[in-house]
């Protein structure tokens, strides 16, 4: 659970929080919005809805995403849901059955494993490179495994920050075609670019028939409305939609996703995205100028062009579930790279999220992540010292 942030120093400043901070949800967008809904007098809203979501917020969602996307989006294609995780968790229940083997980048978001592991499915990593997952690495264990899906981050990688590039997501897709598995792409981060421009949207290939484009509202209104979207075929979404769970409750999040339908047909999300693109492009600038001026040299990262994550390379002799705890005494946190593992590695990796704090809480929570690891190696080499 996050943390209330405060302005007492003494408090633990927690780079592991990966949603934004208090200060920028948008409250009182999403009163004008609720506002403006309910003064329409439509009392559809206060019904169960339609099973594929809103027909009219679909559409508004399918018209404003068309160029931010950069190819045209129907609101045919798109189902709503109650946030992107349970979109993904909807997907296994349809299709997939309990040993089916998935692949899962490693690493990857490390909530999701949960999710897969409560389907008892059989979790294969593949390894990241800094061009997204490592295809070579996929083919090579397709002639060993005969995967239900992918699942993917492809755009501002979570907890990486890599980007999957065109060449590779096409040739993914092709692959999907000739082997005859899904490809899930997680694209939460799609539209929180930065400093560069997004690659093209899976969605670009849904005549594939292989192919589930996750999108969430958490990243780019807010989390608490628990409205996301999955994009697929017609054949796909007949599948879903056949589900005994829409069946019997109808729409997924129904009132929220009146609000919603407000805030982008009166233009809010667009205003709102922008603002979020400024804060967040500040924030990266703000960590990665103290990092780069006080971090070892031996600690290493790339600079995110958008999404919510720093993802620091320490040392191999580090241990980040042992840095972690020395971090602790220090008052700062991050979440230790093993937890995005699906095999327990990745031990010397560490995520940071600026996402939750504003730039002067940035500052001292890097000052002090640097003063944990500085603190941290001499102790190692203390301790070599007394064992030679």
């Amino acid at each position: 659970m996050a943390t209330i942030q405060t302005s007492d120093p003494t408090d633990m400043i927690n780079f592991a929080i990966g949603q934004p901070s208090l200060s920028i949800l948008p409250a009182e967008l999403i009163q004008r919005a609720a506002q403006h809904r309910l003064s329409q007098r439509d009392n559809q809203y206060l019904t169960y809805g339609s099973a594929q979501g809103d027909e009219h917020l679909r559409e508004a969602l399918a018209t404003w995403l068309t160029p931010e996307y950069g190819h045209s989006v129907h609101g045919r294609e798109l189902m709503l849901t109650a946030g992107a995780s349970q979109a993904i968790d909807l997907i296994c229940n349809t299709f997939t059955q309990p040993g089916d083997v998935i692949f899962v980048e490693e690493p990857t978001f490390f909530l999701i494993l949960q999710l897969f592991r409560d389907y008892n499915l059989n979790i294969v990593g593949i390894p990241v490179t800094d061009q997204g997952i490592n295809l070579a690495v996929l083919e090579e264990q397709l002639s060993t495994y005969t995967p239900k899906f992918v699942y993917t981050i492809p755009t501002f990688h979570n907890p990486t920050s890599t980007n999957m590039p065109a060449d590779s997501r096409l040739k993914l897709v092709q692959l999907s075609e000739k082997h005859n598995f899904y490809i899930i792409a997680d694209e939460v981060y799609q539209l929180l670019n930065y400093t560069i421009t997004s690659p093209r949207s899976f969605s670009q290939w849904l005549n594939s028939e292989h192919v589930f484009s996750i999108g969430s509202f958490s990243k780019i209104l807010a989390p608490g409305l628990r409205l996301g979207w999955i994009q697929t075929s017609p054949k796909l979404m007949a599948q879903l939609l056949s589900r005994g769970l829409m069946a019997s409750g109808g729409g997924l999040n129904h009132f929220t996703a009146g609000i919603v339908r407000s805030v982008l047909e009166e233009g809010w999300q667009t205003e709102y995205l922008g603002t979020l693109r400024t804060i967040y492009c500040n924030r990266v600038d703000v960590l990665d100028t103290v990092l780069r001026k006080n971090l070892p040299v031996t600690v290493q990262y790339v600079k995110p062009g958008g999404g919510y994550f720093f993802w620091l390379q320490l040392p191999v002799e580090i241990d980040g579930g042992a840095l972690h705890r020395t971090a602790d005494k220090f008052q700062v946190g991050f979440h230790h790279g093993a937890n995005f593992s699906s095999c327990n590695e990745l031990n010397n990796f560490v995520r940071l999220s600026f996402a939750f704090y504003h730039a002067d809480f940035l500052v001292e929570g890097a000052h002090r992540l640097v003063a944990a690891i500085n603190a941290h190696q001499n102790s190692l080499l203390t301790r070599e010292k007394q064992n030679a």
